[in-house]
């Protein structure tokens, strides 16, 4: 396993293949591991990135509170260890807000942005289930939630034991930091600054995100909206074939 000390905490993350960067980012408690798929088959033709963000996973905790730019921060700072001047982000759920607070904030490290199943504000149903998540998490009841975001997430036996494995290591702290910073953030009245290439990619049966891809397809200057059939929120894994092709087909253009 590698690491990369930052500050007063280990994060952990995992390089492979060569080419084209793409740095992928995980929402609360779930972890690198969901971008199994993403990692096996992107890594032939890409370098893809994976990392545990702080408190979670494999990752230590994190004393320093987590918030998005903090996130930011330490992919700048990964980018800087491997030697990497620009990026794709691509970010899944909450992960894609930090792909966009990402393209807001250090633009000049990016290629562009990948943002799966992902809002630039959370509001109504939404704010409540990700409320659920803080609360429980404030309650440590990290188990509880791991076991329903691993069910939810995962297509096969292999996947769900190796997403609850991951996710049962995750730090009630830093788990309920992510879900709280998540509630509050909004930057939607900012998209129209992002000038990269953005590509949209969201599920149709995932009814209640269609609000927020609706709004990102409106508002970023440059960005494609794909919408697959046969899935809901969680794409990386139960479409990952659609994802991976979407992504291939994106960069080239790029």
């Amino acid at each position: 396993m590698t690491y990369l000390e930052i500050d007063d905490t280990s994060l952990y993350y995992s390089v492979k293949g060569d080419g084209v960067p793409i740095v992928f980012i995980h929402p609360p408690l779930l972890t690198s591991e969901n971008f199994t798929y993403q990692v096996d088959e992107l890594s032939k033709n890409y370098k893809v990135i994976t990392f545990d963000i702080r408190g979670h996973g494999k990752s230590d905790y994190s004393s320093t509170p987590l918030s998005y730019p903090l996130i930011v921060e330490d992919i700048k700072r990964l980018l800087d260890h491997l030697r990497i001047d620009k990026a794709y982000l691509c970010g899944y759920s909450t992960g894609g807000s930090i792909v966009l607070e990402f393209l807001l904030t250090c633009n000049e490290r990016a290629l562009g942005g990948i943002i799966v199943s992902g809002m630039s504000e959370a509001n109504g149903v939404l704010k409540d289930k990700i409320e659920i998540g803080r609360s429980l998490a404030g309650q440590d009841a990290v188990p509880l939630i791991a076991l329903a975001v691993s069910k939810t997430n995962s297509n096969n036996k292999e996947m769900f034991q190796l997403l609850l494995t991951t996710s049962l290591k995750g730090n009630a702290i830093n788990i309920e930091q992510y879900y709280a910073y998540s509630l509050e953030y909004n930057c939607t009245d900012q998209l129209e600054n992002i000038n990269l290439p953005v590509l949209l990619v969201f599920g149709k049966k995932d009814r209640q995100f269609h609000p927020y891809a609706k709004i990102l397809h409106k508002k970023l200057k440059q960005n494609e909206l794909k919408i697959i059939d046969h899935v809901k929120h969680q794409i990386p894994t139960k479409a990952a074939n659609e994802l991976n092709q979407f992504i291939k087909e994106f960069i080239a253009c790029h």
